[in-house]
């Protein structure tokens, strides 16, 4: 019994998803810890270790420069030896459009560390890689990334990047930001006490907190903001704060001007680091799933970003809906959502860019969801109190102490540190890396997988042939999105044939029907080179047929920007 008993334990051990961490119990190639954030330099010696771990796999450059001059850190990982980089189809993911969205990019150093390190150990690991082309940019604002984490700032500033911009209209740059006045690394807030002449008073439940008095009621303390001083002398504290752009307003998609859209810069790919990326994809037109990462809320978004955007065509939103509602499985406290419609209005953003302009299957996930705290997505007002108190020690809070202020004279500083709110406390960072990893790395199985079949049969003559050849897409996503079909984004699919000088082409045509048996369709010019306008779609196939006179092989070839290349023989 007992070893029936070790050997249902055993089994049951064993017992594990395909996507599960490396099989065995030694020491990883290379070691890494998923419990911190990286600045822009450690992400680049990070990167460099990669290449020098597995320079098989991988090559490391840059997109562009910061506007502060830092290096856009591209790594490319793929399997040179099966075949041309520009010939696979690719995922780009990248993270950190934002500045203070910084867990991001330890989402996409994960996911790096994972295939390299299960590489050879688990079978769909090492397909990808061989089969595919991860281009993966942790930090696309840098400047922004280092801002956060080096100085002083609350959870949700330093969004922009770092150019010098006039916020208040006053002919000045940058001139009156927040002030970390104790030097702690935070913003904090400010109030002071004014017995019996105030708009607060504090919280009888917990006296760390104020809360506002009712009509008719005396406080003992008026609130002052953000912990800051008014450095320019207009009677104002904190109206002009470093950058004041967002890049994810700044790319050509629906763009609109700041007086409609809040942040979007003079016009599009105005700033360095928005129109790097976008050359990036331009350049790349392998590319056929692009995933960005930002940092709260979560969420599994995809655009339209606004309502009179028309909807994607019915053919891609199957497969949106299909990946989207597989991630919310994978990613628990996240829900599927359209930008526009449940969320808010976007001009400009970079996927919608990546979606509505260059035709390819987009998604950004907000990574950080307040329900992981306690594991519940019941509401409760007071669970970042519970949590800071209950699982952090109280790190999270700064307990109010005095300062001896400029212009206020005799106040206190306190509140909610940087880290409270809006990313991972860093012991529950790994998990959300690795499941964010696995999200994006089942887009990637969702990549178009093209095979290509010829068979050569007795032709309607004596002196003829007739060539059958099947296109089929085994994957969800198509080789052409209907948008870009629809848009004529990129270039078209095409299906040849090569011939020598003895053969010739007496038809060209495609095989239609339920039964693959009508040959109506009668493709009349370049029939050795066809155009396949809607490419081959979502887990579907394509036949033609060729008539051919003369003897001899044939190669037949597909070549598709997003499905890839692929070639063979037939006949002898």
């Amino acid at each position: 019994m007992k070893s029936l008993l070790f050997l249902a334990f055993s089994l049951f051990l064993c017992a594990s998803s395909t996507w599960s961490q490396t099989a065995d119990t030694s020491a990883p190639k290379m070691e890494l810890a998923f419990n911190r954030y990286y600045d822009h330099k450690e992400i680049g010696e990070i990167l460099q270790r990669f290449k020098t771990t597995w320079p098989q796999f991988v090559d490391v450059g840059s997109m562009g420069k910061s506007f502060q001059g830092r290096e856009m850190w591209v790594l490319t990982l793929q399997n040179r030896k099966t075949g041309p980089e520009n010939e696979k189809a690719a995922m780009y993911i990248d993270a950190n459009i934002h500045g203070n969205e910084v867990q991001g990019a330890e989402v996409c150093l994960y996911t790096i560390w994972y295939l390299l390190e299960n590489y050879g150990e688990i079978e769909r690991v090492t397909k990808l890689v061989d089969e595919k082309v991860f281009y993966i940019a942790p930090t696309v604002n840098p400047d922004g990334r280092d801002f956060w984490l080096h100085q002083g700032n609350t959870s949700s500033s330093s969004r922009s990047g770092q150019r010098p911009i006039d916020n208040d209209r006053d002919g000045l740059l940058d001139e009156d930001p927040p002030n970390d006045l104790d030097g702690d690394g935070n913003i904090l807030r400010m109030r002071k006490k004014v017995e019996k002449n105030g708009t607060h008073k504090t919280d009888p439940e917990d006296d760390r907190f104020l809360i506002r008095v009712e009509a008719g009621e005396s406080g003992d303390y008026v609130l002052l903001g953000s912990e800051g001083i008014d450095d320019d002398h207009d009677g104002r504290l904190n109206e002009d704060g470093p950058g004041g752009y967002d890049m994810n307003r700044n790319n050509p998609a629906d763009w609109r001007p700041p007086y409609v859209q809040y942040g979007a810069g003079p016009y599009p790919f105005s700033e360095p680091e928005a129109r790097s990326v976008g050359n990036f994809l331009l350049n790349h037109p392998n590319i056929a799933s692009v995933q960005s990462y930002h940092n709260a809320g979560g969420m599994i978004l995809r655009g339209p970003g606004a309502d009179y955007v028309s909807e994607y065509p019915r053919a891609d939103l199957r497969v949106y809906d299909a990946i989207g509602k597989e991630g919310a499985k994978i990613l628990p406290f996240y829900r599927y959502m359209v930008l526009f419609k449940d969320l808010y209005t976007v001009h400009g953003g970079f996927v919608n860019f990546a979606a509505e302009t260059l035709g390819i299957i987009s998604f950004t996930n907000e990574l950080w969801s307040e329900s992981q705290r306690f594991h519940t997505k019941e509401r409760n007002r007071n669970a970042r109190r519970e949590f800071n108190d209950l699982v952090m020690m109280g790190s999270l809070y700064r307990e109010w102490k005095p300062y001896k202020h400029p212009q206020y004279g005799d106040i206190e500083i306190g509140g909610w540190t940087k880290e409270s709110s809006r990313v991972n406390p860093r012991f529950m960072l790994e998990e959300t890396c690795h499941r964010n990893a696995i999200f994006t790395l089942n887009q990637a199985e969702h990549m178009p997988r093209v095979t290509l079949n010829a068979e050569m049969r007795s032709g309607p003559t004596e002196k003829t042939r007739t060539v059958r050849v099947t296109v089929t897409n085994n994957a969800l996503i198509p080789t052409r999105t209907a948008l870009a079909a629809q848009k004529r984004i990129g270039l078209p699919d095409f299906l040849g044939i090569r011939l020598r000088e003895s053969q010739e082409i007496i038809a060209a045509m495609e095989v239609s029907g339920p039964a693959h048996n009508e040959t109506n369709k009668i493709i009349p010019n370049d029939p050795g080179r066809l155009r396949l306008e809607s490419g081959v779609g979502s887990k579907s196939r394509r036949q033609f047929q060729w008539i051919i006179a003369g003897e001899g092989p044939l190669e037949i070839y597909f070549e598709s920007q997003k499905g890839g290349a692929k070639k063979t023989t037939v006949g002898s």
